[in-house]
């Protein structure tokens, strides 16, 4: 699901000033021609939580079991509770997955990625990134990220004259960020509501980012012009 333009204001913009470039160079990287080009710079024992069905097998390795969420949610804003018990499920869960495996385990997750604009002193474009939310029989899993660099920077190559171009066009060039981490032990997972419809859960993996890749959408990578994004 990718988020209305209206949003796109509420976006983590990462195009600030480009002072500091060697303490970001995490943020500083390829832009892959595909996700699969990218997927295949990855460790071999990482994690691809990238569709419903791995996100779900994640979550019953570390949670067992999906909230009842109908429970918990009552009568909404409503109901005088409905605060103190999201908390106890918070506090609940945190306890019963304390230890477990998969909060070592290195994990990768896709937000939604813009070109922004050319930085000369990066040597490549900026990129403005946003969350991708995952609907699941869990409810909503919207990944949060720690410690991302500062500057996030693609870095194109030979595709550096095409994409240049499209954005003096004033085409939106749409890229995957792809992001690599470990869970936070100490705030591993926050569950709470989804805005957007009343009662649905939403689940908040909490991961400190080790490392990120970006990769051109199929249709960019294949070298034409056709504006098709």
């Amino acid at each position: 699901m990718r988020l209305p333009i209206g949003m796109a204001l509420l976006w983590l913009v990462y195009c600030g000033p480009a002072t500091g470039l060697a303490e970001d160079s995490l943020g500083i990287r390829p832009l892959h021609r595909g996700l699969e080009a990218a997927l295949a710079t990855l460790p071999p024992h990482t994690n691809l939580l990238l569709d419903r069905e791995a996100i779900e097998r994640f979550l019953i390795e570390l949670e067992d079991t999906p909230p009842d969420w109908l429970t918990v949610y009552g009568r909404g804003h409503h109901d005088s509770d409905h605060d103190e018990r999201l908390f106890a499920l918070n506090r609940e869960r945190d306890a019963r997955r304390e230890g477990k495996a998969p909060l070592g385990w290195l994990v990768a997750f896709v937000w939604f990625g813009e070109l922004s604009h050319f930085d000369e002193q990066v040597g490549g474009f900026r990129v403005a990134v946003g969350p991708k939310l995952n609907p699941t029989g869990w409810g909503d899993v919207r990944f949060k990220h720690e410690d991302l660099p500062a500057t996030l920077g693609a870095l194109a190559g030979a595709e550096t004259t095409r994409l240049k171009k499209l954005l003096r066009q004033g085409v939106r060039v749409d890229i995957d960020v792809l992001m690599i981490g470990r869970l936070i032990p100490e705030e591993s997972l926050i569950y709470d509501f989804s805005h957007e419809e009343k009662g649905r859960g939403l689940i908040m993996p909490v991961v400190r980012i080790e490392a990120v890749e970006f990769a051109l959408n199929e249709v960019q990578a294949g070298g034409s012009d056709r504006h098709v994004f």
